[in-house]
């Protein structure tokens, strides 16, 4: 059984480079994590089911088999938070990686205060809840009980599609959803031609929760892969 008191704020580095490796566990430890470490892709997954990380930093090019098989086999049987990390920044790679069930992606080499940002949003909104009722970042505010959406003190009208996409994007507060995995959801498709047709919706969102839509701070373009709703104090 997991000792919830001594292992709280565990983290699983999967990763080959001891370099890599250490660097992370300096920067975690630093952060109060405790750090478990996996050098290959079996190694990693056993020590998953061995230590019930809290989150888990998974490398793709790993030597026994590829960081998305890995991946795969985790969300099996667990909705631990996955980070990505990896020196793969293709937007093909990232486009998979997340079509397959990481929660983010960040390609090497990242500043340590930007990774332990994404870890603190993955690890905060990463695992379903079981009730989340409200939702703010910045002067955005969003009821899913009562249905409302306001904006400092302004209230603002959406459509029922503008408003099944917002409450998409709070579900994932935080991490990119890729254009798939988008129209998948809201309008039960696959086909990444209708990318324009997303781009519109998208658009109207901003127009009416941005101060500044051509510039947007709280939905944003994730290039070439999607959008990420941004949360801020």
């Amino acid at each position: 059984m997991r000792d919830t008191a001594s292992k709280r704020n565990l983290v699983l580095v999967i990763d080959d480079e001891p370099q890599m490796r250490r660097l992370l566990r300096a920067c975690l430890e630093r952060s109060a994590y405790q750090v478990v470490e996996a050098a290959t892709g079996d190694q990693g997954i056993g020590e998953a089911v061995r230590c019930q990380p809290d989150a888990v930093l998974l490398d793709l090019g790993l030597p026994d088999m590829d960081g998305l098989a890995v991946l795969r086999r985790l969300r099996e049987w667990s909705q631990v938070p996955v980070l990505v990390v990896s020196v793969r920044g293709h937007e093909d790679d990232k486009i998979s990686a997340l079509d397959s069930g990481a929660n983010d992606y960040l390609t090497k080499p990242f500043s340590t205060g930007e990774l332990l940002a994404r870890l603190r949003v993955i690890q905060r909104y990463g695992q379903p809840q079981a009730k989340l009722e409200r939702f703010r970042s910045g002067r955005l505010c969003v009821d899913l009980v009562k249905r409302t959406v306001t904006v400092g003190n302004r209230n603002v009208h959406l459509t029922a599609t503008e408003y099944s996409l917002l409450v998409l994007f709070v579900r994932h507060a935080g991490m990119a959803l890729t254009h798939g995995q988008i129209l998948r959801a809201i309008w039960g498709i696959d086909d990444l031609e209708k990318t324009g047709y997303l781009r519109v919706y998208v658009t109207h969102l901003r127009e009416k929760l941005e101060k500044s839509p051509a510039e947007p701070e709280l939905i944003v373009t994730e290039p070439g892969v999607g959008y990420r709703l941004v949360v801020s104090e």
